[in-house]
């Protein structure tokens, strides 16, 4: 690690927030006569991958500049009144829980930015979604980024017009549902939360978070808790998502272009989980206590449902689409995440942190594959995918195959890959929840999580068998195999996946002060 003075420390986190709003705006207005080139579309799309690349290294040089000997401080701060009357305040800081998701999503919006360089959407100009890609990263960014509550409820609301044009405009069969139904139901938990919100900042006297997480919920009675946590749960819920409120998550997977996947998948859904952990848990506790076994339940609920759904799209004959079954799948391991964080234990909260990160890793990775299957196929339809014509890629795209076997063992929770460690650290949370909560409860949650991970293998394990084994005629030519910028676009997150795999202590390292600190209400 390196030593950065902590007034560039404040620049480089103000730009994060900033920068892409700053390159979506330049987006917009015509290109230099020197920098069109041959073709302006091309031009404002390599615009895109510099500005997320600028943002990239600057994402980069924060994660080296911080102090990883003490990741329960917040670090590279800046706080700034904003509006006094109502004592908000444009406050920024990083810790050990939100590093991680800044660079992860630093890193997402890249590739996706460098995937569409080589591959753009098929849609309008290319200047819009360039625009849009930039605004739905800041927007991203400065959620992961703001320490105040209403700061952070503009963040999180930032993100749904860009994601709503990039599935209406840019994205496929039914897109225009699906985003209507994207924006509803989203709005709809954002207006609850927003009042769970403001019941918080008013009755604590501050909307500051390290305020809100250092009082742990002395300033708040039991009963203001209680409905604070269930409204705010309800918005972070829908953005999570939480079974029953997922439904609009397979539909909007399945309409969105390849990069509006990455992104849905690889970063928006964290948002909601990260606001359980950055906000409720620290600043209501004894509400989060009421609803835990509620939350719980619904989590391992959405486990078994999400793979069920998964194993029925999978079968013969199903005509199931290998999106719409990658959408559902995230349902399940979601449904991990919000069972760490359910139990209210160290152990729990930082297998939900860990599970948040190797799923943005995993999952975007498997959209990825699933658009290079697509151009190549010309569908995502599993029987079609399945048929004696059909993909059999091990032997027609070796590679592809191999990658998509990768993906797929890795989403199952293969040890030594990444997505094994947060599902198992939350299962053993379980075993062993927080004081206050019913230890059988949270053991029958465990056993149904840990059969979810068993119908998790069998749905993934049927898929690889379908798309990438068998043998096509003879007489059918291969597909064109992994192209040199789907390397340069794909490969960053099978190291990752295989370095978090690995040594979770990277991740763990950064995380486990922070959350030792948060659920002891910053008195250690």
């Amino acid at each position: 690690m390196i030593d950065i003075n902590e007034s560039v420390m404040q620049f480089l986190l103000a730009f994060l927030v900033v920068g892409p709003l700053l390159g979506a705006a330049a987006a917009l207005l015509p290109a230099p006569p020197g920098l069109k080139g041959k073709s302006p579309d091309q031009a404002v799309l390599r615009h895109g991958v510099t500005v997320t690349g600028m943002i990239l290294a600057a994402a980069i040089v924060l994660a080296l500049g911080f102090d990883h000997h003490h990741p329960s401080r917040m670090q590279a701060t800046t706080d700034i009144s904003w509006i006094p009357a109502l004592d908000v305040r444009i406050h920024l800081g990083t810790d050990g829980i939100s590093l991680p998701l800044l660079v992860l999503t630093a890193l997402l919006t890249f590739l996706s930015a460098l995937y569409s360089y080589f591959k753009p959407p098929a849609g309008p100009s290319p200047k819009a979604f360039v625009a849009l890609l930039l605004v739905l990263e800041s927007g991203t960014l400065a959620t992961f980024a703001v320490l105040d509550l209403i700061l952070f409820f503009l963040a999180f609301e930032t993100v749904l017009i860009p994601m709503y044009f990039l599935i209406a405009r840019w994205g496929g069969e039914g897109r225009a549902e699906a985003a209507w139904k994207f924006i509803l139901y989203t709005l709809l938990g954002s207006v609850v939360m927003l009042l769970g919100l403001l019941l918080t900042g008013i009755k604590a006297g501050t909307f500051d978070m390290v305020a809100l997480a250092t009082d742990n919920g002395r300033s708040l009675s039991v009963s203001v808790q209680v409905i604070a946590v269930l409204a705010i749960g309800i918005g972070l819920a829908v953005k999570t998502p939480m079974w029953p409120l997922h439904s609009w998550l397979p539909d909007a997977h399945t309409a969105a272009p390849t990069v509006g996947s990455v992104l849905l998948a690889g970063v928006l859904l964290k948002m909601g989980t990260y606001g359980f952990v950055r906000i409720l848990l620290p600043a209501a506790p004894d509400g989060f206590r009421t609803f835990a076994p509620y939350l719980a339940a619904f989590a391992v609920v959405g486990i078994v449902y999400g793979s069920l759904a998964c194993l029925a799209l999978a079968r013969k004959g199903a005509k199931g689409d290998l999106k719409r079954l990658i959408a559902y799948s995230s349902v399940g391991h979601m449904g991990f995440v919000l069972l760490g964080i359910a139990t209210m234990t160290p152990t729990g909260v930082n297998g939900a942190l860990f599970a948040n990160v190797a799923h943005g890793f995993i999952t975007g990775l498997l959209f990825f594959l699933v658009g290079g299957l697509k151009e190549r196929t010309g569908s995502t339809d599993l029987d079609a995918l399945a048929q004696e014509t059909g993909a059999a890629l091990y032997g027609r795209a070796p590679r592809l195959g191999g990658l998509l076997a990768f993906a797929a063992v890795a989403s199952l929770g293969l040890p030594g890959l990444a997505g094994f460690w947060g599902e198992m650290l939350a299962l053993f949370g379980a075993f062993d929840p927080a004081d206050g909560l019913s230890r059988p409860a949270f053991l029958t949650f465990m056993s149904i999580g840990a059969f979810g991970t068993l119908l998790t293998a069998a749905y993934l394990l049927i898929v690889v068998r379908r798309v990438c084994m068998g043998a096509a005629p003879q007489d059918t030519p291969a597909y064109a195999d992994v192209r040199s910028y789907e390397f340069a676009a794909w490969t960053p997150l099978v190291v990752l996946t295989v370095v978090a795999g690995l040594w979770p202590k990277a991740l763990l390292g950064l995380t486990d002060p922070a959350v030792q600190q948060l659920l002891a209400g910053g008195t250690r």
